[in-house]
């Protein structure tokens, strides 16, 4: 009896790190993210000439976009898979219940169901905030990074620019 009680926690615990896995994930492509609009700033920072700059801006932001777009598709992605297990595990949940409820000590079983099934909803509204939050987070993070990166970006090109000017005297 104790072996089928432990059934659906461990089936939780599998869901939760399941899911921790995709949060992980998702923050290693934001992370990777960064890494590269970095390294395309720097690159572009080390530009020789105006139009090299203005090439590099619009590559530059172009590929942020494309990054951003990919992120934002992956977050929500992963979001929908989070939300698809915990309603596969609901389900689950359901099942064993209703055989425990079937049982022959059914009143104790339906005191732990109660339990279980609070904790599982609380797990749920907990997981599905956090992932909301993360999400958020990520997307509010990757469009203030764009909008810094094209600030720099026009920066960089009005220092370039007047630097020739005044090397060319124009």
């Amino acid at each position: 009896m104790s072996e089928e009680n432990k059934k659906p926690s461990e089936n939780l615990n599998e869901k939760n790190d399941s899911f921790k896995e995709t949060i992980n994930d998702a923050s290693e492509k934001a992370n990777e993210f960064v890494k590269k609009a970095e390294e395309k700033v720097s690159e572009f920072l080390e530009s020789e000439s105006v139009k090299n700059v203005k090439d590099k801006a619009s590559e530059f932001a172009e590929e942020a976009k494309e990054t951003f777009e990919n992120v934002s598709g992956k977050a929500s992605e992963i979001a929908g898979e989070a939300s698809e297990k915990i309603v596969d595990f609901a389900e689950e949940a359901k099942e064993k219940i209703t055989e425990i409820l079937e049982s022959e000590q059914a009143q104790k079983v339906k005191e732990k169901a109660s339990e279980f099934a609070e904790d599982a909803k609380q797990a749920f509204e907990d997981v599905s905030e956090k992932a909301s939050e993360i999400v958020g987070e990520a997307s509010e993070h990757i469009a203030d990074f764009a909008e810094e990166a094209e600030e720099e970006i026009k920066e960089a090109t009005k220092k370039t620019k007047s630097f020739f000017q005044r090397l060319f005297g124009k």
